[in-house]
């Protein structure tokens, strides 16, 4: 199976950006793992704002089209937000063993 050198770059780009989110979020300062997040949510409200509207449009084209270009620029938002709590919720899950195993000595 022959894949396109664009695909290979694609996904080398991907496995890079989710590793990065992972280093990032498992990092002490909890706002390091909100970089990426908040560098794909900004370039989703600039993927709205460069939305041309006609004038033949009506009102629910106008809303769906900014809708759906919304949604589907958050996506990677929403799955670089759901590692950074995988992430932050196995910190805090340690961090609260640690505590009880100080206390058990």
């Amino acid at each position: 199976m022959h894949f396109p050198i664009n695909t290979i770059i694609l996904l080398l780009i991907l496995a890079i950006v989710i590793a990065l989110q992972l280093f990032l979020s498992k990092k002490e300062n909890k706002w390091l793992g909100l970089i990426l997040p908040a560098i794909f949510f900004i370039y989703s409200l600039l993927m709205v704002f460069n939305i041309v509207v006609s004038d033949d449009m009506t009102a629910w084209d106008i809303f769906s089209m900014i809708g759906s270009a919304f949604l589907l620029t958050n996506i990677p938002t929403i799955i670089l937000l759901g590692i950074y709590l995988a992430c932050r919720e196995k910190i805090k899950r340690n961090a609260e063993l640690n505590k009880m195993n100080i206390q058990d000595l």
